[in-house]
């Protein structure tokens, strides 16, 4: 699996800095030093490059300044980057955004902000944010765990997605997984009490993994069965859908004939 979400993509790329009065720091503000980092010189993510085709760099020009940002050492405000007050909810690794437009556009009342490392794959969900006026999402480039860190309050965050994280299969990479006991503590600790966190994962030992961290995380009660929980309880109480969108990555794993494991935690009330 090449997944290209969860982590940082600490390269020299140029990337349009966000407007004077974008309310996330520009590029070139300064960053909380790397040895501040839970994970310092171990990441999640796979670096990788790409160029942008001329029309997602023309979009781009048009439309980063206004919904984008790097990841930097300044707490969102939130409130005035969306123009609007709003539930927050955050996506890890967004990827080429198929399931993020589409659940942005499901639920319009939620701000949503995708955070992603990989320049191509914003360019292309810039394009369809464009070309779709949809205007309830925001893009971060960076290290979620930098971004969950710095850049988000405590007890801010409605939802928090994380869905197909790399799996690093791998024995000796297993230390680079995103979703270790220290990300499910910072994680927790910037949902709100009754917000939650959905994961999901085609990986069999990724999803062993995940289970018993998340299940030892004090301040996570489980809302799916796959947790301990009943979804039927509450689907319909929760503040974000339970449902995803089925992308082109996912249909594949179908194919492959992997199970997809979902988990629903809520934060303790």
């Amino acid at each position: 699996m090449d997944a290209v979400n969860d982590a940082a993509n600490h390269t020299a790329e140029s990337v349009p800095e966000p407007s004077s009065t974008s309310s996330v720091p520009a590029d070139n503000e300064p960053r909380r030093g790397t040895a501040s980092r839970l994970y310092p010189r171990v990441t999640s993510f796979r670096s990788r490059r790409g160029a942008l085709t001329a029309t997602q760099q023309q979009s781009w020009a048009r439309t980063w300044p206004r919904i984008g940002g790097e990841a930097a050492d300044q707490v969102i405000d939130a409130t005035e980057w969306f123009g609007r007050e709003a539930p927050l909810v955050i996506e890890i690794g967004c990827g080429t955004g198929t399931a993020t437009a589409a659940m942005a556009q499901d639920e319009p009342h939620l701000n949503l902000i995708g955070v992603e490392v990989y320049r191509p794959g914003l360019a292309q969900l810039v394009q369809r944010i464009e070309r779709e006026n949809i205007e309830n999402i925001r893009l971060l480039r960076g290290d979620a765990v930098d971004v969950l860190e710095n850049m988000i309050a405590a007890q801010s965050l409605t939802g928090v997605r994380v869905f197909f994280p790399d799996p690093w299969p791998k024995a000796r990479h297993h230390k680079r997984r995103l979703l270790q006991p220290a990300t499910f503590a910072l994680i927790a600790s910037r949902l709100r009490p009754g917000g939650v966190l959905h994961v999901a994962t085609d990986h069999a030992d990724y999803a062993e993994h995940i289970a018993e961290v998340g299940a030892a995380e004090p301040q996570l009660i489980g809302l799916n069965e796959t947790t301990g929980g009943v979804s039927a309880e509450h689907r319909d109480t929760a503040p974000i859908g339970f449902e995803r969108p089925v992308t082109k990555f996912e249909s594949k794993a179908h194919r492959a004939g992997s199970a997809i494991t979902e988990f629903i935690w809520g934060k303790i009330e």
